[in-house]
């Protein structure tokens, strides 16, 4: 089962985490003047996922769900058997996505991972979602980049055009409503909906027939 905290520390440096791509320090690098806001390692990784994705990923239909979990375990993701990343999505750092067994990131949908996001067994992310785990540390001179992970329960919905921001832990069960907006926590087995998110009603389901 997925264990990703949702309480680990900002990371304003990838290696704190055993990432092995760093987010560097605003106050040198300077990003607000050009400068680069991660390490060469990480710009040129992601360079090449790009082009590999581009060329031989993002046009093929759902069928060749097997085929795009190949691309994505050869550049560092963890893809169950079963599990499912749409040729439209935009994976940011393969490196940093988990996805048991039939999980399902559907078309359109940007996982921008600069920390780790895992999805659990079943969870579905629908067309046009956002998954964000950077921000900015606004108290900072510098305006630091930061990353927190994102962990999504099993048998989840992330309904359509929603978005989860940095640090959210996602119960089992969980629905977020079509352009809902979670920046804390959602509880296991309950519906939200709204900007920011807040809880609508207990989530049940009917037995099979």
């Amino acid at each position: 089962m997925m264990s990703v905290a949702s309480e680990g520390p900002a990371v304003g440096d990838g290696r704190r985490l055993g990432l092995g791509t760093a987010i560097l320090d605003a106050a040198a690098s300077n990003p607000r003047a050009g400068g680069a806001s991660f390490s060469l390692r990480n710009r040129l990784t992601r360079l090449a996922w790009i082009l590999v994705w581009l060329v031989a990923a993002s046009w093929t239909p759902r069928q060749l769900a097997p085929w795009r979990r190949i691309l994505l375990r050869a550049f560092g993701a963890r893809m169950a058997n079963g599990s499912d990343v749409r040729g439209s999505a935009r994976i940011w750092l393969p490196a940093h996505l988990v996805m048991e067994e039939d999980a399902l990131i559907g078309p359109r949908v940007t996982c921008y991972n600069m920390a780790p996001i895992s999805f659990g067994r079943g969870a579905l992310v629908s067309q046009g979602a956002h998954l964000c785990a950077g921000s900015h540390d606004i108290a900072s001179p510098d305006f630091q980049l930061v990353a927190r992970p994102i962990a999504i329960g099993a048998d989840t919905w992330i309904a359509a055009e929603a978005f989860v921001g940095p640090g959210v832990a996602m119960g089992d069960g969980a629905v977020l409503g079509a352009r809902a907006a979670a920046f804390r926590d959602l509880d296991a087995w309950t519906v939200y909906s709204g900007n920011p998110a807040i809880p609508l009603k207990r989530r049940t389901v009917r037995p099979r027939a």
